[in-house]
């Protein structure tokens, strides 16, 4: 492995500090996660929640772990609804988490990343609670429409559950961006879709094999082995310091479709090949500049 994680004294005291004041109002903030104190919308969003409890902590990862570098931020509207549309990978989703840290601290409209998350996240016990109260909501198209008409920033990553799962010798090959509904979703509100290719997160979680018996017994979609988990148990869950790069893409104007563009399937699936491929190319493109996934 190569590439220090660089780690001051000042920072590791900014770190412990930041832990602190997070722990410190845990039993409050636990509280108020299954209560609808502090939403904002019947999704469940709690903002103030969100920026005193939930985002410190994934700064933390996002700042001193994975090191994240943006690109092309100036590409995600500063204002108004669009559709962010990201490849998928991990093993576990950090990758959107990063996303909605990314957006809120470096925005210049420090924007709020709206996910569209799958059925999954709503059905476990606290994380259900921990994705309404971030914002999340169920990925349908139903729920993308109504973020979109008002005015929010929507994040999807149509690959799901097959990228997210991937073995880890299919790194950085998009799966298959489901039927395209997030292409329709776009060509209905008529609101752009930016592209958003991320490089680091395929190498957090080395996925080497799965168990399948195990997976349909805890009904999830995959049950991963990797390196370290489960043959080291709760710390086989520790992620890689891998190097992250996350880059937005110039936005894909939908207002010039026309309006029923979204009722035609060649227009949607074209629409949605053109997306893929667009984050495909930049992430063949960004991988050919990378010295090491750890520095």
């Amino acid at each position: 492995m190569t590439g220090d994680i660089p780690f001051g004294e000042a920072e590791a005291s900014l770190t412990a500090e930041v832990l602190r004041e997070v722990l410190a109002g845990g039993a409050d903030a636990f509280a108020r996660l299954t209560s609808d104190e502090g939403a904002v919308d019947d999704f469940g969003f709690d903002p103030e929640l969100t920026d005193d409890y939930l985002l410190p902590v994934l700064r933390l990862l996002y700042e001193k772990y994975f090191r994240v570098d943006l690109e092309g931020l100036e590409h995600v509207p500063a204002d108004g609804g669009a559709l962010l549309v990201a490849n998928h990978s991990g093993t576990l989703p950090l990758d959107a988490l990063m996303l909605q840290v990314a957006l809120r601290d470096h925005h210049g409209a420090h924007r709020r990343l709206r996910l569209l998350a799958a059925d999954l996240a709503f059905d476990l016990p606290v994380v259900r609670d921990l994705a309404r109260k971030a914002g999340h909501v169920r990925a349908c198209p139903e729920n993308a429409m109504r973020l979109l008409g008002s005015g929010e920033l929507v994040g999807v990553m149509p690959e799901g559950y097959k990228g997210l799962g991937k073995p880890f010798e299919e790194r950085y090959r998009l799966q298959r961006f489901g039927r395209g509904g997030f292409a329709a979703v776009a060509l209905r509100s008529r609101r752009p879709i930016v592209p958003c290719s991320i490089v680091g997160a395929e190498e957090i979680y080395p996925m080497i094999g799965s168990a399948p018996t195990l997976a349909r017994m805890l009904k999830l979609p995959y049950f991963p082995i990797t390196p370290t988990f489960p043959l080291l148990g709760v710390l086989g869950l520790v992620p890689m310091p891998t190097k992250w790069t996350i880059r937005f893409g110039a936005p894909i104007h939908t207002d010039a479709f026309p309006e029923d563009a979204a009722e035609d399937p060649l227009v949607v699936e074209k629409l949605a090949g053109e997306v893929k491929d667009t984050i495909q190319h930049t992430l063949n493109e960004m991988l050919e500049g990378r010295d090491s996934p750890f520095a």
